[in-house]
């Protein structure tokens, strides 16, 4: 393969925060993140359910049996959000995120921002629109660099 039809970085993270999103337990929406610094994968994560718990497959989905609209009432949620799974992976073998970008297919919702803020993580690159506009302010108030993925065969 030439150096000509490699991947940019972003079209190279982006696809595995993809790839990683396949193995999300939740039923609405699959999410995957990847944290990544000077071009090394650092952790990754998925939505899903805590580890050993029974998937909302089996329970039921309890936001979408009460009808709740997307970007609302997550302390109802059992599952965590992939950007919440890959800064516990990081913390749990001690991996240093300081610094680092986040590339996930979904943009961050309010919790997950406040994560990402406080992990000193400093810029996130999202590929679809998430209705959350106080996790986009609280963003730009901390001076976290956005970038939304666009690939390069559009």
């Amino acid at each position: 393969m030439t150096q000509d039809k490699r991947p940019s970085w972003d079209e190279y993270f982006m696809t595995l925060a993809n790839q990683v999103a396949t193995r999300t337990t939740c039923m609405r929406r699959g999410v995957g993140a990847v944290i990544v610094k000077e071009r090394r994968i650092l952790a990754t994560g998925y939505n899903g359910v805590p580890a050993g718990l029974a998937h909302c497959a089996e329970t039921g989905c309890l936001r979408q049996q009460l009808g709740v609209p997307s970007g609302q009432r997550h302390e109802i949620c059992r599952g965590l959000h992939a950007e919440q799974n890959a800064i516990i992976q990081a913390a749990r073998y001690g991996i240093n995120i300081a610094g680092a970008s986040i590339y996930i297919n979904t943009q961050p919702c309010v919790v997950c921002a406040k994560m990402i803020i406080n992990a000193d993580i400093e810029e996130i690159i999202y590929q679809n629109p998430y209705p959350d506009e106080l996790a986009m302010s609280m963003l730009e108030e901390a001076g976290i660099k956005l970038r939304v993925f666009e690939p390069a065969n559009k």
